[in-house]
């Protein structure tokens, strides 16, 4: 897997969109997934809000660059934890646009 973190073990693990971060605790694993824009632009529209479900492959943002749309999708099935863009931002690549756990 990736890296150990601190005194309960976390696994870092990147996947195409973002980053996977698993941690044991206790009392239960938790799963937190980030969503990043794969090349910079601008925010066209936001298809979630924290709290809503969104299965693996389900579009959450779309953003335009090069003067073409391009929707960015999930690559995990969660509960989404935070959106960290809204319509009309300029995102950079990498920029984290959705949190899920």
């Amino acid at each position: 897997m990736g890296q150990l973190f601190g005194h309960d073990p976390v696994y870092v693990q990147e996947i195409n969109s973002g980053i996977s971060i698993k941690q044991q605790t206790n009392e239960e694993e938790i799963i937190v997934s980030e969503v990043k824009a794969p090349m910079g632009g601008k925010v066209i529209s936001v298809m979630v809000n924290p709290g809503d479900l969104v299965e693996e492959g389900e579009e959450v943002v779309v953003i335009e660059a090069m003067k073409m749309e391009m929707p960015i999708a999930s690559d995990d099935a969660g509960t989404v934890k935070a959106v960290n863009c809204k319509e009309g931002d300029n995102v950079e690549t990498d920029a984290v646009l959705v949190v899920l756990e």
